[in-house]
Protein backbone atom coordinates (compact mmCIF):
# COMPACT_ATOMS: atom_id res chain seq x y z
CA UNK A 1 0.00 0.00 0.00
CA UNK A 2 2.84 2.35 0.99
CA UNK A 3 4.44 1.53 -2.38
CA UNK A 4 1.37 2.69 -4.35
CA UNK A 5 0.93 5.94 -2.75
CA UNK A 6 4.65 6.80 -2.97
CA UNK A 7 4.06 6.40 -6.76
CA UNK A 8 1.04 8.22 -6.89
CA UNK A 9 2.67 10.65 -5.63
CA UNK A 10 5.68 10.95 -7.80
CA UNK A 11 3.34 10.86 -10.52
CA UNK A 12 1.88 13.44 -9.03
CA UNK A 13 4.63 15.06 -8.67
CA UNK A 14 6.08 15.17 -12.14
CA UNK A 15 2.85 15.97 -13.47
CA UNK A 16 2.97 19.47 -11.07
CA UNK A 17 6.65 20.21 -12.33
CA UNK A 18 6.15 19.33 -16.00
CA UNK A 19 2.85 21.82 -15.88
CA UNK A 20 5.26 24.43 -14.16
CA UNK A 21 7.98 23.93 -16.85
CA UNK A 22 5.55 24.04 -19.59
CA UNK A 23 3.74 26.94 -18.54
CA UNK A 24 7.40 28.96 -18.18
CA UNK A 25 8.55 27.84 -21.64
CA UNK A 26 5.35 29.33 -22.82
CA UNK A 27 5.10 32.32 -21.12
CA UNK A 28 8.57 33.04 -22.05
CA UNK A 29 8.08 32.40 -25.69
CA UNK A 30 4.90 34.58 -25.50
CA UNK A 31 7.13 37.34 -24.07
CA UNK A 32 9.88 36.88 -26.97
CA UNK A 33 7.45 36.52 -29.81
CA UNK A 34 5.34 39.75 -28.73
CA UNK A 35 7.85 42.16 -30.83
CA UNK A 36 7.42 40.14 -34.00
CA UNK A 37 3.54 40.47 -33.34
CA UNK A 38 3.41 43.44 -32.86
CA UNK A 39 6.01 44.22 -35.70
CA UNK A 40 3.09 42.09 -37.57
CA UNK A 41 0.20 43.34 -36.75
CA UNK A 42 1.70 47.05 -37.90
CA UNK A 43 2.68 45.88 -41.40
CA UNK A 44 -0.87 44.08 -41.95
CA UNK A 45 -2.99 47.54 -41.35
CA UNK A 46 -0.20 49.60 -43.06
CA UNK A 47 -0.73 46.62 -46.21
CA UNK A 48 -4.62 47.48 -45.96
CA UNK A 49 -4.33 51.33 -45.64
CA UNK A 50 -2.03 51.49 -49.05
CA UNK A 51 -4.41 48.74 -50.37
CA UNK A 52 -7.55 50.70 -49.65
CA UNK A 53 -5.48 54.11 -50.96
CA UNK A 54 -4.72 52.40 -54.62
CA UNK A 55 -1.21 51.91 -53.56
CA UNK A 56 -0.07 49.10 -52.85
CA UNK A 57 1.97 47.27 -55.64
CA UNK A 58 1.57 43.93 -56.79
CA UNK A 59 3.58 41.11 -54.48
CA UNK A 60 5.05 43.85 -52.22
CA UNK A 61 7.72 43.33 -49.98
CA UNK A 62 7.76 44.22 -46.68
CA UNK A 63 10.47 46.75 -46.83
CA UNK A 64 8.38 48.24 -49.69
CA UNK A 65 5.39 48.67 -47.73
CA UNK A 66 7.20 50.55 -44.96
CA UNK A 67 8.78 52.95 -47.52
CA UNK A 68 5.48 53.75 -49.22
CA UNK A 69 3.98 53.74 -45.57
CA UNK A 70 6.45 56.79 -44.55
CA UNK A 71 5.08 59.36 -47.39
CA UNK A 72 1.68 59.04 -44.81
CA UNK A 73 1.03 61.36 -41.70
CA UNK A 74 -0.41 59.74 -38.71
CA UNK A 75 -1.81 62.05 -36.48
CA UNK A 76 -4.88 61.95 -33.52
CA UNK A 77 -8.35 63.77 -33.93
CA UNK A 78 -10.72 64.93 -31.78
CA UNK A 79 -13.99 63.50 -32.87
CA UNK A 80 -16.07 66.42 -31.78
CA UNK A 81 -13.97 69.49 -32.75
CA UNK A 82 -12.42 67.80 -35.51
CA UNK A 83 -9.03 68.97 -34.16
CA UNK A 84 -5.51 67.34 -34.03
CA UNK A 85 -4.79 66.23 -30.48
CA UNK A 86 -1.10 65.19 -29.62
CA UNK A 87 -0.57 61.34 -28.40
CA UNK A 88 0.18 62.59 -25.17
CA UNK A 89 -3.41 63.65 -24.34
CA UNK A 90 -4.05 59.56 -25.52
CA UNK A 91 -0.96 58.66 -23.20
CA UNK A 92 0.65 57.32 -26.15
CA UNK A 93 3.85 58.53 -27.58
CA UNK A 94 3.67 57.44 -30.81
CA UNK A 95 0.45 58.29 -32.32
CA UNK A 96 0.40 54.45 -34.43
CA UNK A 97 0.54 52.99 -31.12
CA UNK A 98 -3.16 54.43 -29.96
CA UNK A 99 -5.60 52.22 -30.38
CA UNK A 100 -9.32 53.72 -30.86
CA UNK A 101 -10.79 50.60 -30.69
CA UNK A 102 -9.53 49.66 -26.88
CA UNK A 103 -9.96 53.54 -26.13
CA UNK A 104 -14.03 52.74 -27.36
CA UNK A 105 -14.43 49.95 -24.46
CA UNK A 106 -12.77 52.71 -22.02
CA UNK A 107 -15.92 54.61 -20.61
CA UNK A 108 -13.13 57.42 -19.86
CA UNK A 109 -12.02 57.87 -23.38
CA UNK A 110 -15.23 57.11 -25.44
CA UNK A 111 -19.11 58.16 -25.49
CA UNK A 112 -22.17 56.31 -25.54
CA UNK A 113 -23.97 56.27 -28.72
CA UNK A 114 -27.68 56.96 -28.96
CA UNK A 115 -29.33 53.94 -29.83
CA UNK A 116 -31.24 56.18 -32.43
CA UNK A 117 -28.19 57.33 -33.68
CA UNK A 118 -26.20 54.22 -34.04
CA UNK A 119 -26.24 53.71 -37.28
CA UNK A 120 -23.13 51.19 -37.03
CA UNK A 121 -24.15 48.98 -34.45
CA UNK A 122 -21.26 49.90 -32.40
CA UNK A 123 -22.87 51.19 -29.10
CA UNK A 124 -19.84 53.20 -28.09
CA UNK A 125 -17.45 55.53 -30.12
CA UNK A 126 -14.08 56.66 -29.30
CA UNK A 127 -13.34 60.05 -28.03
CA UNK A 128 -9.91 60.19 -30.50
CA UNK A 129 -9.52 58.84 -33.91
CA UNK A 130 -6.61 58.04 -35.84
CA UNK A 131 -6.66 59.07 -39.36
CA UNK A 132 -3.35 58.93 -42.45
CA UNK A 133 -2.86 62.05 -43.96
CA UNK A 134 -0.65 62.01 -47.12
CA UNK A 135 0.45 65.67 -48.82
CA UNK A 136 1.98 67.35 -51.05
CA UNK A 137 3.54 70.43 -49.68
CA UNK A 138 0.33 72.51 -48.46
CA UNK A 139 -1.79 70.29 -50.60
CA UNK A 140 -3.68 67.28 -49.15
CA UNK A 141 -3.47 64.55 -51.70
CA UNK A 142 -5.17 61.77 -49.73
CA UNK A 143 -6.91 61.04 -46.27
CA UNK A 144 -6.99 57.47 -45.04
CA UNK A 145 -9.93 56.39 -42.01
CA UNK A 146 -10.66 54.03 -39.95
CA UNK A 147 -14.15 52.55 -40.10
CA UNK A 148 -15.78 49.80 -38.28
CA UNK A 149 -19.77 48.78 -37.63
CA UNK A 150 -21.72 45.84 -37.80
CA UNK A 151 -22.92 43.91 -40.53
CA UNK A 152 -25.06 40.31 -40.43
CA UNK A 153 -23.12 37.77 -38.08
CA UNK A 154 -19.89 40.44 -36.95
CA UNK A 155 -18.26 43.62 -36.63
CA UNK A 156 -16.60 44.42 -39.80
CA UNK A 157 -13.27 46.79 -39.37
CA UNK A 158 -11.73 48.86 -42.81
CA UNK A 159 -10.31 51.84 -44.31
CA UNK A 160 -12.11 54.30 -46.56
CA UNK A 161 -9.29 56.46 -48.66
CA UNK A 162 -10.85 59.54 -49.66
CA UNK A 163 -9.13 61.71 -52.61
CA UNK A 164 -8.13 65.57 -51.78
CA UNK A 165 -11.25 66.75 -52.75
CA UNK A 166 -12.67 64.80 -49.31
CA UNK A 167 -15.35 63.38 -51.34
CA UNK A 168 -14.34 60.90 -54.11
CA UNK A 169 -13.93 57.97 -52.79
CA UNK A 170 -10.65 56.08 -53.90
CA UNK A 171 -11.02 52.96 -52.02
CA UNK A 172 -12.76 50.56 -49.22
CA UNK A 173 -11.20 47.59 -47.88
CA UNK A 174 -12.00 45.46 -44.44
CA UNK A 175 -9.19 43.56 -43.11
CA UNK A 176 -11.14 41.53 -40.23
CA UNK A 177 -15.00 40.40 -39.88
CA UNK A 178 -16.92 37.09 -39.79
CA UNK A 179 -19.28 37.78 -42.73
CA UNK A 180 -20.75 34.32 -44.55
CA UNK A 181 -18.43 33.03 -47.45
CA UNK A 182 -19.66 33.40 -50.74
CA UNK A 183 -22.20 36.14 -49.67
CA UNK A 184 -21.63 38.24 -47.07
CA UNK A 185 -17.79 37.88 -47.13
CA UNK A 186 -17.85 38.91 -50.68
CA UNK A 187 -17.13 42.41 -49.20
CA UNK A 188 -13.51 40.81 -49.66
CA UNK A 189 -13.85 40.54 -53.53
CA UNK A 190 -11.49 42.72 -55.65
CA UNK A 191 -14.12 43.19 -58.10
CA UNK A 192 -17.35 45.11 -55.81
CA UNK A 193 -14.52 46.65 -53.73
CA UNK A 194 -13.69 48.45 -57.20
CA UNK A 195 -16.79 50.46 -57.73
CA UNK A 196 -16.58 52.32 -54.81
CA UNK A 197 -13.50 53.86 -56.64
CA UNK A 198 -15.10 57.26 -57.95
CA UNK A 199 -18.31 57.26 -55.81
CA UNK A 200 -19.12 60.68 -54.15
CA UNK A 201 -19.62 60.35 -50.32
CA UNK A 202 -21.19 63.54 -50.18
CA UNK A 203 -24.46 65.69 -51.59
CA UNK A 204 -23.44 68.61 -53.14
CA UNK A 205 -23.05 70.76 -50.62
CA UNK A 206 -20.73 68.41 -48.20
CA UNK A 207 -22.44 68.41 -45.36
CA UNK A 208 -24.79 64.90 -45.35
CA UNK A 209 -23.21 61.63 -46.70
CA UNK A 210 -25.21 59.88 -49.51
CA UNK A 211 -23.77 56.42 -50.18
CA UNK A 212 -26.54 53.42 -50.67
CA UNK A 213 -25.95 49.92 -51.91
CA UNK A 214 -28.25 49.24 -54.04
CA UNK A 215 -30.54 45.47 -54.48
CA UNK A 216 -30.37 44.34 -57.95
CA UNK A 217 -27.53 46.70 -58.57
CA UNK A 218 -26.55 49.89 -60.43
CA UNK A 219 -26.35 51.09 -64.04
CA UNK A 220 -26.11 53.38 -65.86
CA UNK A 221 -30.43 54.63 -65.64
CA UNK A 222 -29.71 54.69 -61.62
CA UNK A 223 -30.40 57.98 -60.48
CA UNK A 224 -27.57 59.33 -58.31
CA UNK A 225 -25.44 56.34 -59.52
CA UNK A 226 -22.24 58.70 -58.03
CA UNK A 227 -23.46 57.77 -54.74
CA UNK A 228 -24.80 54.18 -55.22
CA UNK A 229 -22.82 50.71 -55.64
CA UNK A 230 -24.29 47.26 -55.81
CA UNK A 231 -25.39 45.85 -52.59
CA UNK A 232 -23.83 42.10 -51.88
CA UNK A 233 -26.43 39.83 -53.49
CA UNK A 234 -27.98 37.18 -51.01
CA UNK A 235 -26.60 39.69 -48.29
CA UNK A 236 -29.12 42.10 -47.03
CA UNK A 237 -28.04 42.92 -43.78
CA UNK A 238 -24.00 42.68 -44.70
CA UNK A 239 -24.60 45.46 -47.55
CA UNK A 240 -27.13 47.46 -45.17
CA UNK A 241 -24.30 47.31 -42.31
CA UNK A 242 -21.37 48.57 -44.79
CA UNK A 243 -23.54 51.22 -45.73
CA UNK A 244 -24.44 52.55 -42.20
CA UNK A 245 -20.77 52.13 -41.00
CA UNK A 246 -19.64 53.87 -44.06
CA UNK A 247 -22.39 56.69 -43.56
CA UNK A 248 -22.43 57.08 -40.08
CA UNK A 249 -18.39 57.28 -39.51
CA UNK A 250 -18.42 60.36 -42.59
CA UNK A 251 -21.20 62.14 -40.44
CA UNK A 252 -21.27 64.34 -37.92
CA UNK A 253 -20.42 61.63 -35.21
CA UNK A 254 -17.66 60.49 -36.74
CA UNK A 255 -15.34 62.31 -39.21
CA UNK A 256 -17.57 65.46 -40.99
CA UNK A 257 -16.11 67.68 -38.49
CA UNK A 258 -12.62 67.00 -38.88
CA UNK A 259 -13.01 66.70 -42.91
CA UNK A 260 -15.04 70.11 -42.58
CA UNK A 261 -11.91 71.42 -40.74
CA UNK A 262 -9.33 69.95 -43.28
CA UNK A 263 -11.37 71.00 -46.26
CA UNK A 264 -10.70 74.82 -44.86
CA UNK A 265 -7.10 74.47 -44.06
CA UNK A 266 -7.71 74.93 -40.47
CA UNK A 267 -6.05 71.65 -39.88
Amino acid sequence: MAKVKETVSRTLMVALVLSIVFSVIVSTAAVLLRPAQIKNQNLDIKTNILAASGMLPEAASAEQIEDIFTRFDVRLVDLDSGAFVEPEAVNVQDAMKYDMYKAASDPDMSTKIPAKEDLAGIKRRPNVAKVYLLREGDEVKRVVLPVHGYGLWSTLYGFVSLEGDLNTIEGLGFYAHAETPGLGGEVDNPRWKSQWVGKQLYDENKTEPQIRLVKGGVDANTANKQHKVDALSGATLTSRGVEHLVNYWMGDRGYAAFLKKLRQGEV
